[in-house]
């Protein structure tokens, strides 16, 4: 089998960690390297967290530090209710990190990347799009060159599906909407994975128990930064463990097979009391059509993660 080259854009964050593991216990991807963002921390914060992460999973693949604030140069508190103040549960981390970041902007490795190897990446994006709108904006060209670009937001209102920062909005979305607005507009083929499926994929704490059980240091270490994170779901509404947001996005890249898809020019609207609002505008002729996942096999999705790990 081909390898799948992928590039992956995260802010870490307790569920980046959880779908970078993925994607390392994958063998079929080939992971050309992994791009930082502001968002669940600051961009110091979740640079720290990629270069750690990459450490201790043993990846060949480097790490390049990208957007600190969005295009318009706002800035959002990190949610550390959420992730907690080290954005991976508070879990202890090393003084010394071993890996240190490439001399090369995330924006610049996408599109030096993508040019070296036209047709042929992925990009998986699981934070602010930032990165991926800076990209674009220096070399429009690269759309035609991204084999496919399956991003983690937004929230599409089926099956009553809002969003969790606002009433409209996702958290990746709302923290930068006007990059959000060109990546969906721009002529590649975008796969968008927002809360209409994550929240119908649970993670309860029996899975995570099984989990540590099975899958070694692994599994241990997703018990142990997860407590954090498990608090904040049973503090808003989820009565046991966490919605799947970051790995579902890496199992529509793994196996899209296992999600329903709509497609349609998708809209962000970028100001006033719906901002970070993601929608289907029928009437964009001009804006090419993405897919938007409404449906997903969650049993399928988490046999998928547990069965990776475990065989790692």
């Amino acid at each position: 089998m081909q390898a799948k080259k992928v590039i992956f854009d995260t802010d870490p964050g307790v569920d980046d960690a959880m779908a970078l593991m993925l994607l390392a216990c994958s063998p079929e991807v080939e992971l050309l390297g992994v791009c930082t963002t502001f968002g669940n921390g600051a961009i110091d914060t979740t640079t720290r967290n990629a270069l750690y992460l990459a450490e201790r999973l043993g990846l060949r693949a480097g790490v390049h530090r990208g957007a600190a604030a969005a295009l318009d140069g706002a800035q959002h508190a990190p949610p550390v209710q959420v992730h907690g103040h080290n954005a991976l549960g508070d879990i202890a981390l090393p003084n010394h990190i071993g890996r240190a970041v490439s001399g090369r902007s995330a924006h610049g490795f996408l599109i030096d990347t993508l040019r070296r190897h036209p047709g042929e990446v992925s990009l998986l994006a699981v934070g602010p799009l930032t990165n991926l709108a800076l990209a674009l904006r220096q070399a429009p060209d690269i759309a035609a060159l991204a084999r496919e670009v399956v991003v983690m937001g937004g929230a599409f209102g089926h099956r009553g599906h809002g969003g969790n920062v606002t009433p409209f909005a996702e958290a990746n979305i709302h923290a930068d909407p006007v990059a959000a607005d060109e990546v969906f507009g721009a002529r590649w083929p975008v796969t968008i994975v927002g809360l209409d499926v994550t929240h119908q994929t649970i993670m309860t704490t029996d899975y995570l128990r099984a989990l540590a059980a099975e899958a070694g240091e692994l599994g241990a270490l997703i018990w142990e930064m997860s407590r954090v994170y498990q608090a904040f779901h049973r503090d808003t509404g989820v009565e046991d463990g966490f919605y799947v947001h970051d790995a579902s996005a890496v199992a529509c890249l793994l196996a899209p097979a296992l999600f329903g898809l709509v497609r349609g020019p998708v809209r962000v609207d970028t100001r006033g009391e719906t901002v970070g609002r993601t929608w289907l505008d029928e009437a964009a002729a001009a804006r090419p059509a993405q897919s938007v996942c409404r449906e997903v096999d969650a049993d399928a999705v988490l046999a998928l993660y547990r069965e990776r790990l475990r065989a790692d």
